[in-house]
């Protein structure tokens, strides 16, 4: 596999809430990207934590392990107790929050699970498939029929999110799981991206053969920033190349 990581501030934050990064053990990948929220410094904290968290999991992870989805579940929830605890016990930072997108997969299959905003997207055979859904009052305006997908990239409370990892005592993630191929893409990324790039967008970067992952992470985050860039945008794009060795390259 073929993995780009970027972060970015963007343009008009002084300091970056988002994190991410790839684990790889064997055949199997943890690809994690975290969007903080809750003031400054707060949301740094929450997304660092999460990040942590499921640092440590996967140095626990076994490839021969049968139920990936209950280790995913189980370590998300890990993840929230843990910040809410730590948001509860430290006045600075209670009510801190994070979004988090995960994808733990091999060459074959992947399991996607969110909670929050920020998205994952498949690119096969030429179609470009948005695999999550928001957890936002947009998207369940949306789902209840008020308003359309295209009024809802330009409604003025998108980025008002319905759970979060941390800010509640207990959450359950939202899972996936998708098959996939050689030369298909995985994109996960946090709404500072998904704001500014289009889904159609989105299609041309990842549908131009002419150019390597980081390449286009880099296209990507530049057409965020070309558009506004309030928030901070973080990328990571997989390709499977179908072999087992595993190739990446991260760009903070």
């Amino acid at each position: 596999m073929q993995i780009a990581f970027q972060t970015d501030v963007g343009m008009v934050r002084k300091h970056n809430e988002d994190s991410g990064e790839v684990f790889t053990k064997g055949e199997h990948f943890l690809a994690v990207i975290a969007d903080g929220m809750g003031g400054h410094k707060a949301g740094d904290i929450a997304s660092q934590e999460a990040l942590k968290v499921m640092k440590e999991a996967w140095g626990q992870f076994e490839e021969n392990m049968g139920n990936v989805k209950e280790w995913i579940t189980n370590v998300l929830r890990d993840a929230n107790k843990h910040i809410f605890e730590f948001s509860q016990g430290n006045p600075e930072t209670r009510g801190m929050g994070t979004t988090i997108v995960a994808a733990l997969g091999t060459n074959h299959e992947i399991t996607i699970a969110h909670i929050g905003d920020s998205r994952c997207y498949l690119f096969s055979n030429g179609e470009l498939k948005r695999v999550t859904d928001d957890h936002s009052l947009v998207q369940e305006l949306v789902k209840s029929g008020q308003i359309t997908e295209d009024e809802a990239e330009i409604h003025p409370r998108r980025n008002m999110i319905m759970k979060a990892v941390g800010t509640d005592e207990t959450v359950e993630a939202e899972l996936n799981e998708i098959i996939w191929s050689k030369g298909d893409y995985l994109l996960l990324c946090s709404d500072g991206l998904s704001d500014k790039v289009s889904f159609k967008r989105i299609h041309e970067a990842l549908d131009n053969s002419e150019e390597t992952v980081t390449e286009k992470v880099e296209k990507l985050i530049t057409w965020a920033k070309d558009a506004g860039g309030e928030d901070n945008i973080t990328a990571i794009l997989i390709q499977n190349s179908s072999d087992t060795d595993t190739k990446g390259e991260a760009i903070t």
